[in-house]
């Protein structure tokens, strides 16, 4: 009976001992590795194109290595859909040089971390990555009415439908459109040359040929009269002598 009451308690102070030990540990941190946009893109879904778009640039490893990098301030994607992709009139990213490509990826990362709260504070235009707004070839503007979030680019305007994506290092929005900035798709500011007056070179030849021509045949003419009337006057004269 003493030989059960001893083993029943040490079984007991056993397991109070494994169950004491237990909760006394904290549970391992799960790993967590440098933060990847094209990761957190794939996750999201639907930004098929844009991914493509961001590996064949290499502009997704330059945004892996600003992102996790010790000096950054972090970054704000604007990523299209694919719907906003289909949406582009057809041949315009295969219209694109090497790099254009690049520089249209750019214009949709901002090179600091907006929540959207801040949307409402911003001043326009915004700098993105493709270069700064001020001087008219890469503006990107936006405004704010409570929730909902709009981007003007001089040539598309497009709507923040949500959020995809937050922390303190990196914000993804989804946009509805393709950002196109102004200094690839916008009209040309440069004035064409004005064409040249209809036949106006060929019209001050021919005059300047016209008023030489006329003189000389002005002059023939008088010449031509003035010999008419001396012989004339010889006729007479001659028919004078023989009457």
């Amino acid at each position: 009976m003493a030989t059960s009451r001893t083993l029943i308690s040490s079984n007991l102070f056993i397991l109070f001992l494994v169950i004491a030990t237990t909760n006394g540990q904290a549970p391992a941190p799960t790993p967590s590795g440098p933060t990847n946009i094209t990761a957190v893109l794939e996750k999201a879904g639907q930004f098929t194109m844009f991914i493509r778009l961001l590996k064949s640039t290499q502009a997704a490893d330059q945004i892996n290595t600003q992102l996790n990098s010790s000096s950054s301030q972090g970054l704000t994607v604007f990523a299209p859909t694919d719907n906003a992709f289909s949406s582009l009139k057809s041949g315009t990213l295969n219209s694109l040089s090497d790099q254009q490509k690049v520089q249209l990826v750019q214009f949709h990362v901002l090179p600091t971390l907006l929540t959207m709260p801040q949307f409402q504070t911003v001043s326009n235009p915004l700098r993105t990555q493709a270069g700064d707004g001020q001087n008219g070839k890469f503006p990107l503007n936006i405004t704010s009415s409570g929730n909902q979030v709009n981007i003007t680019t001089g040539v598309v305007s497009a709507t923040v439908a949500n959020s995809v994506y937050s922390d303190k290092q990196l914000a993804v929005y989804q946009v509805d459109q393709v950002l196109l900035p102004l200094a690839m798709f916008g009209s040309s500011s440069a004035a064409p040359a004005p064409a040249p007056e209809k036949g106006g070179s060929v019209t001050t030849g021919s005059a300047s040929g016209s008023d030489g021509g006329g003189d000389s045949t002005d002059s023939s003419d008088a010449q031509s009269n003035r010999y008419g009337v001396i012989a004339t006057v010889a006729a007479i004269a001659t028919s004078s002598l023989w009457i």
